[in-house]
C-alpha cells in the first residue's frame, strides 16, 4: 500500500449523483482508497477540497456551475499536494491538453473500467503522498515513510536555472518559476547565483540592501532569523531572495562552498529554492548545480543556443550529473521560425519538457516594470505554458524523490 499503512483518501466531483454513488460503490472495495467526501458542482468541490485535503480528487469536467478544468484550476492553487484525476464522456485531446495545463494528473473517459480508475488514483496517490512528504506535511502521520528517506523527502528542494548561452531568458524563468511554485503550503525562495550582474532583484523591483556577502563568511553558523533578515521579502508574492552583491568585484569573497551550504541551509526553510545561475560555470555555478535536485536546462531557437545545450549536456555527463536530474525545456519558442522543439528533441534523443512561447507584449513591460508576469493574468499562453512547466517541475521532483526513497528501502533490505 502506498504510504505504508496510510489510505490514499479520494474526493468525487461529479453533478450527477447516480455517478458519485456508482463512483463511491466501485471504490468501497479497495482496501487503500477511502472516499473522503462527495460534491455535486465544481464550487462545492473546491470548497469540499479545501476543508478535507484530499490526496486526490476525480473530477467531471462538464457541470453547470463552474466546469471541471477551473475547478481543477482553484483546487491546485489552493492546494498543490492534492492530485486531480478528471473524468470526461468526451475523450477530446483538446480537453486532455487544457486539463494537463490546468494542473490535472490524468485524464480518463467515462465510464472508466474499475482497473483503469483505481490505477489512475493509485498513480495519483503515490504522487500526493511524495508532494507532502517533501513539504514536510505528514512527517508526523502514522504509516508515513521512516527515518532517513522521510527526513530527506521533507527538505526542500534546489532547482537551478541555466541557459549556457546568454539571453535565453533564465532570469525571466527563475523569477516567474518561483512566483508560481511559492505559497503557504510550499513556500519558495529565488537565490541568484549570478554574483557579478545579477538581476534577479531588478526583475522583482527591489532595493538590494543585504546580499549573499551578509550569509556567506558565516555558512557553519546559520540560524532561521539571522537568514530572514538578510533575504528580502517580495511583498507582492511572498517569495524571499537572496540577492547577489551590488558590485561585480565583490564576488570573488563568496567561495562554491560557503554558497552550498547556505543552499543547504534554505531546504530547511523552504519547500523550493529556486537558483538563477550565470552563463559563464563558475565555481558558484558548479557547486549549485551538484548540490542540486533539478537542473532546468534551456534553449532557444537559435543555432548558437542549440549547441551550447549540446555541449553542456556532454559536459553534465562528465561532470556525472544524473540525466534525470535535467530538465530540458525551451524557451521564448516563436512557431514563424522553422527549428522545432520537436526535430530538437528528436536530434538530442532527449525530450523537451515544455516549451515556453515568447510574447514581446507580455515579457517587456514586465522585465521593464519589475513585475514577473505570472503575478497577473493566468489565462494568457504564456502563463498557461508556465502553469504547465510548474507541473511538470514538481511531477519531475516527486518522481525522483520517490525513486530516491524506493533505492533507500532496497540498500536497506540487502
Amino acid at each position: 500500500m502506498t504510504g505504508g499503512e496510510e489510505k490514499i483518501r479520494v474526493l468525487i466531483v461529479d453533478d450527477i449523483s447516480e455517478t458519485r454513488e456508482n463512483i463511491r460503490k466501485l471504490l468501497q472495495f479497495e482496501k487503500d482508497l477511502e472516499v473522503v467526501g462527495a460534491a455535486n458542482s465544481g464550487r462545492s468541490g473546491v470548497e469540499q477540497a479545501r476543508e478535507l485535503k484530499p490526496d486526490v480528487v476525480l473530477m467531471d469536467i462538464n457541470m453547470p456551475d463552474m466546469d471541471g478544468i477551473t475547478a481543477t484550476e482553484l483546487i491546485r492553487q489552493h492546494n498543490p499536494a492534492t492530485q486531480i484525476v478528471i473524468l470526461s464522456v468526451q475523450g477530446d485531446p483538446n480537453y486532455m491538453r487544457r486539463a494537463m495545463l490546468a494542473g490535472a494528473r490524468d485524464f480518463l473517459t467515462k465510464p472508466p473500467a474499475v482497473d483503469e480508475l483505481t490505477a489512475a488514483i493509485r498513480r495519483a496517490g503515490k504522487m500526493a503522498f511524495a508532494e507532502r512528504l517533501k513539504a514536510g506535511s505528514i512527517a508526523g502521520m502514522p504509516g508515513g515513510v521512516p527515518g532517513f528517506a522521510a527526513a530527506q523527502a521533507a527538505l526542500g528542494k534546489i532547482i537551478v536555472v541555466y541557459s549556457p548561452k546568454g539571453g535565453a531568458g533564465a532570469t525571466t524563468i527563475a523569477v516567474n518559476l518561483a512566483v508560481t511554485l511559492h505559497n503557504e503550503e510550499t513556500p519558495a525562495a529565488l537565490v541568484d547565483a549570478n554574483l557579478q550582474f545579477g538581476d534577479v532583484a531588478v526583475f522583482m523591483n527591489e532595493q538590494v540592501r543585504n546580499s549573499i556577502l551578509d550569509l556567506a563568511p558565516r555558512a557553519d553558523e546559520l540560524e532561521v532569523e539571522i537568514v530572514r533578515e538578510v533575504m528580502l521579502t517580495h511583498n507582492a508574492s511572498g517569495v524571499k531572495i537572496l540577492a547577489a552583491p551590488t558590485r561585480p568585484e565583490y564576488a570573488e569573497n563568496v567561495t562554491g562552498e560557503q554558497f552550498v551550504k547556505v543552499l543547504k541551509f534554505l531546504r530547511s526553510m523552504f519547500s523550493y529554492i529556486i537558483v538563477d545561475a550565470s552563463t559563464t560555470l563558475t565555481d558558484v555555478v558548479l557547486a549549485a548545480m551538484d548540490a542540486s535536485d533539478l537542473i532546468i536546462l534551456l534553449t532557444t531557437q537559435e543555432i548558437p543556443a542549440i549547441k551550447n545545450a549540446r555541449l553542456f549536456l556532454d559536459l553534465a555527463d562528465v561532470l556525472n550529473i544524473e540525466s534525470r536530474r535535467i530538465l530540458f525545456i525551451m524557451n521564448r519558442f516563436d512557431k514563424r521560425i522553422g527549428i522545432l522543439p520537436e526535430k530538437i528533441s528528436e536530434s538530442f534523443k532527449r525530450e523537451i519538457a515544455a516549451v515556453i512561447p515568447y510574447e514581446d507584449r507580455v515579457i517587456i513591460p514586465s522585465v521593464n516594470r519589475g513585475i514577473p508576469f505570472m503575478m497577473g493574468d493566468r489565462t494568457r499562453p504564456i502563463a498557461k505554458n508556465f502553469l504547465a512547466l510548474a507541473e511538470v517541475v514538481r511531477q519531475r521532483i516527486n518522481e525522483l524523490a520517490t525513486e530516491s526513497a524506493e533505492n533507500v528501502a532496497v540498500a536497506k533490505k540487502r
